[in-house]
């Protein structure tokens, strides 16, 4: 399997990177992995698709509207 050596990663990075993996319980190398398989396999879409499954999800909702009113009340209610 090939080895990959990064050099030169600020800090600050490093330490999002290294909270990032015990929080998810991988090593640091692991969570490299991912974080570059995430970036890596990632599929560009396009404006056309994005659109077209937007007015399929407006579909299945129906006419369900919410209000700013509607808003600031479930805001309110789930607040202590």
């Amino acid at each position: 399997m090939p080895t990959l050596t990064i050099k030169n990663i600020p800090p600050s990075l490093y330490q999002r990177l290294k909270k990032r993996a015990a929080r998810n319980r991988r090593s640091i190398n692991g969570e490299a992995i991912l974080c570059l398989e995430q970036v890596l396999q990632s599929t560009r879409l396009e404006a056309a698709d994005f659109l077209a499954r937007a007015r399929e999800l407006r579909k299945l909702a129906g006419n369900t509207y919410v209000t700013d009113e509607d808003l600031a009340r479930m805001k309110a209610e789930g607040r202590p």
